[in-house]
């Protein structure tokens, strides 16, 4: 049986990894080391393999906890650890830092002593900035790093060490960058996930600005699966950028999702700006597809609908999430209480 170390597999894409591994092969026993912060959640984890899943509580900051979780026998650590959200970062940089330098550092100090075969680094594409507005430019493995927010920068230094592991030390090192992700699980900071919830409940959806900013979105199932093939087939020491060439601006995604629930578009409030907000996102994602295989599998209006359907039948969940410390969150960011009609 073959044993991987997975960080931050209560979160959002990290859990949806556990699931895609576990549910795909036969042979892979996953150990899911999680500090379960605010969108580390166990109920991500719920009806998991007990027999090749095993959940440890821990930091990645914390070099003696890591050492005791990580298996002597471990091919592979995952790191999909991370302070994620670029708002929380503009407000309080400090955990950014913190767990995305450090805690990466530490875990490839942990890889080096436990000589772990692989260590996959799952960063992100806003370590290159922003692009212009026009639809002939986009990201790929040769665009330069040039972050513009705390998470940012963060996730461009957690890169930069990694390089610096292989290029000192020899540690197989890949690093998968990829788009804006969604599906079901994810905690409602997000766009998505916000908008969903807020429109079930007739309440404002706030929107940034002129809500003409541009992601490229991608099912987060297809995401997991382009790690665990970088992770199988990936050249150490290379970047891989994953995306489903899925462009389209903020609100024509929040307009979708009021259209999908019979909504009005009148739920729609412009609110102030993000403070250096990227334009536009945009990944090439010829690499992987050639290189490793890869292509997605879930079309947008697939992934929409069974996400909305998500959060339709698992409402319970999100209210659980929506009634703790999210409530002063919203408040601070979007000048309105959750619950506002």
């Amino acid at each position: 049986m073959k044993k991987i170390f997975v960080t931050g597999g209560a979160g959002f894409i990290g859990s949806a990894f556990v699931r895609l591994v576990l549910d795909e092969t036969s042979n892979v026993e996953i150990i899911d080391f999680d500090a379960l912060t605010y969108a580390g959640n166990l109920d991500n984890l719920v009806g998991l393999d007990e027999n090749r899943h095993k959940f440890v509580h821990g930091d990645i900051r914390d070099r003696e906890a890591v050492l005791n979780a990580l298996p002597n026998d471990c091919d592979a650590i995952f790191n999909f650890a991370a302070e994620s959200h670029v708002d929380r970062s503009i407000h309080s940089a400090d955990e950014f830092l913190t767990t995305n330098i450090i805690g990466t550092q530490v875990l490839l100090d942990a890889a080096r002593a436990k000589n772990i075969r692989r260590f996959v680094q799952v960063s992100t594409d806003e370590v290159m900035g922003t692009l212009p507005e026009d639809d002939t430019a986009f990201f790929n493995e040769d665009s330069p790093i040039q972050p513009n927010s705390p998470y940012a920068a963060s996730k461009a230094s957690a890169e930069l060490v990694v390089r610096a592991a292989r290029e000192t030390f020899g540690i197989d090192a890949v690093i998968t960058r990829c788009g804006n992700n969604y599906g079901p699980r994810q905690f409602p900071e997000k766009l998505i996930p916000l908008m969903i919830a807020n429109a079930m409940n007739d309440e404002p959806l706030p929107v940034y600005g002129d809500g003409k900013n541009v992601r490229d979105w991608i099912y987060v199932e297809d995401h997991a699966r382009a790690i665990w093939m970088v992770y199988e087939k990936g050249k150490s020491g290379e970047a891989y950028n994953i995306g489903a060439r899925n462009e389209r601006q903020n609100l024509e995604v929040v307009t979708s999702i009021l259209d999908s629930l019979g909504k009005p578009h009148s739920l729609i409030k412009y609110v102030t700006d993000r403070l250096g907000h990227d334009r536009r996102y945009a990944i090439d994602a010829t690499k992987v597809e050639n290189e490793i295989g890869w292509k997605t599998q879930t079309t947008w209006e697939e992934g929409l609908a069974k996400t909305i359907r998500w959060y339709q039948e698992n409402q319970d969940w999100v209210e659980r999430i929506r009634n703790g410390a999210y409530r002063d969150y919203y408040k601070k960011h979007y000048g309105m209480e959750v619950g506002t009609v």
